[in-house]
This record gives structure tokens, sequence and C-alpha cells, in this order.
């Protein structure tokens, strides 16, 4: 499965002195690929919260390789990597789109939560919806 690409450009606002992107926005730039991903292959975010299922970040990790700097334009390439009854798994290369540089590799895993912020199973349909476009 191709990994989704999600683009954005490095605001001013996410950097520090140096033109630096400070490395906070690179766990938003996964959140944006992850939103990307689920939306290219399932349906929005917003409709998988509305039928009562939120994924809640469990655990994040990022490798940083190099800088990302006030107004490149970024690649964020997601891939959801694992699918279990209550959790999931994505993996994320960042890179420069003008030279293709690996800025960060990410993974972060997600845990289905109800409206009552208990952990649920994730409904089956949606399940098995995942489990065909995981990598």
């Amino acid at each position: 499965m191709e990994p989704v690409v999600t683009e954005t450009r490095v605001r001013y606002a996410e950097t520090d002195q140096m033109r630096v992107a400070y490395h906070a926005n690179y766990l938003v730039w996964c959140e944006m690929g992850r939103t990307d991903f689920i939306r290219t292959h399932i349906r929005s975010y917003a409709e998988v919260e509305r039928e009562g299922v939120v994924l809640a970040v469990a655990d994040a990790s990022i490798r940083f390789h190099a800088a990302a700097r006030y107004d490149d334009l970024v690649r964020i390439e997601t891939t959801l990597t694992e699918v279990h009854s209550r959790m999931l798994a994505f993996e994320y290369l960042i890179l420069r789109a003008a030279d293709g540089a690996r800025l960060a590799t990410a993974r972060t895993t997600l845990i289905a939560i109800g409206p009552d912020h208990k952990p649920r199973t994730i409904p089956t349909e949606l399940r098995e919806q995942l489990a065909r476009v995981k990598a």
C-alpha cells in the first residue's frame, strides 16, 4: 500500500529564532498525515468521531534526522502499520519536498476510546476497513 502524502509549508510561527521548525510541530504534522490517511481511505475523522470512536494517542516517538526551516515545503508520508481490536499504529516519513532530505521518522500508537473516555473496541466495520488498507 502506498503511503498517503500530505504537504505543508513551515510557517514562521512554527520556528525558533534560527528559523528552524520547533520539534513539537512534527507531532502536529503527524496528526495532519494521520487524519488525511483516514479521510483518504475511510471517511473524515470527524465522521468517525460522530460514530462514537475517538482515537487517542497513547504513544509517540520521533527520530530527527535534519532540520526543517522556515518556508520549507514539508512532505509527510503516512502508513498504517498495525490494526488491532482497540489499537492502531501509524508510521511517518517526513521529508523536505525540494530535495527529498529525510527530516524525521515517527510512529504513533492510538487507542480507541468511547464517549466515557474508556478504552473500547474499534467497531468491526471500521476495523475491517482499516485492515484492508494496512501496509
